[in-house]
């Protein structure tokens, strides 16, 4: 069970023309993730690796039924092409595009306000890797190969810690339930807590793999539901820890302004939590083996 795609996920591109939406969209049916068109404004009417693309979302969902939308679209009008998704009816969005401006994301979150929450449509990042189910669908930009199908959740700000942990998950014999990259911006669409509580619910998921960085609250909140929720067990690894303080690291959102914030605060918080904590990036394996092995959540729920 996937707790967002899966092999009969109907997907759309966003960008599909363009060369890097074309290049990722390639790999993805290639994957075998169900593709069903693209959307480039200007170009409906023609076809792209074998689907035909389409005007606009709107035209696109009615006809495929695509209920899954991958926005490869450049910074100036990656905004407009998220709000175009979530009218036309999408239930899950994934933003690859990196450099939105943070002022044109807050016009997004404004704007997602005006669906009820249970209609509301899910979006991961801007600037994340995206989503994967091994051996199922692949939307997003990560190397399919790596990931073994299995029972590990993994969430992440960081798309290429994702791809460490999994890679090395699977040297030890270990697979992957879903992997979600949730962006490492400051305003992204879905927190950790979202994933987590999507996590919980999964039968098909044992235990949680959470990558988090320095800068925001994200972590901390993730550490309070995990306490107070959570029925699996979860380890966190944080990076940053070497990073001073008021030094953007990398994400625009890496960045320590508060109290709380730096990556020897959130380890604490999270120790505290009962999560257990990755010590170095070469380490995701073994601490996955020895959580697994102890056999017993951080806390139960209730």
């Amino acid at each position: 069970m996937s707790i967002l795609i899966n092999k009969n996920t109907p997907v759309l591109v966003q960008g599909i023309t363009g060369k890097i939406g074309g290049f990722h969209a390639e790999d993805m049916i290639k994957y075998g993730t169900p593709v069903v068109g693209g959307v480039t404004p200007g170009k409906g009417g023609t076809t792209a690796f074998g689907v035909p693309v389409f005007d606009t979302m709107k035209e696109a969902v009615e006809k495929t039924g695509a209920t899954v939308s991958i926005v490869f679209v450049p910074p100036p009008y990656a905004a407009d092409s998220i709000m175009e998704a979530a009218d036309a009816g999408v239930k899950v969005a994934v933003c690859i595009t990196d450099g939105i401006p943070a002022q044109d994301m807050m016009r997004v979150k404004r704007y997602m306000r005006r669906y009820k929450k249970e209609d509301r449509m899910r979006l991961f990042g801007p600037n994340c890797a995206g989503l994967i189910t091994p051996g199922e669908a692949l939307v997003g930009i990560m190397p399919g190969h790596i990931y073994k199908q299995g029972r590990i959740g993994i969430v992440g700000r960081s798309g290429t810690l994702g791809y460490e942990a999994a890679s090395q998950l699977k040297e030890i014999g270990i697979g992957v339930s879903t992997s979600v990259g949730i962006g490492g911006d400051p305003i992204n669409g879905s927190s950790f807590k979202d994933v987590m509580e999507l996590f919980n619910a999964d039968p098909d998921t044992d235990a949680v793999v959470m990558i988090g960085e320095i800068g925001g609250p994200q972590e901390a909140e993730a550490g309070e539901y995990i306490r107070d929720h959570m029925t699996k067990p979860v380890c966190a690894y944080i990076a940053g820890l070497s990073a001073p303080k008021g030094r953007k690291m990398g994400h625009a959102g890496a960045i320590v302004s508060s109290s709380g914030e730096s990556a020897a605060e959130k380890v604490e918080i999270l120790r505290g939590c009962g999560v257990t904590i990755v010590p170095t990036p070469a380490e995701f394996g073994p601490t996955v083996q020895k959580m697994l092995a102890a056999g017993t959540p951080a806390r139960k729920a209730g």
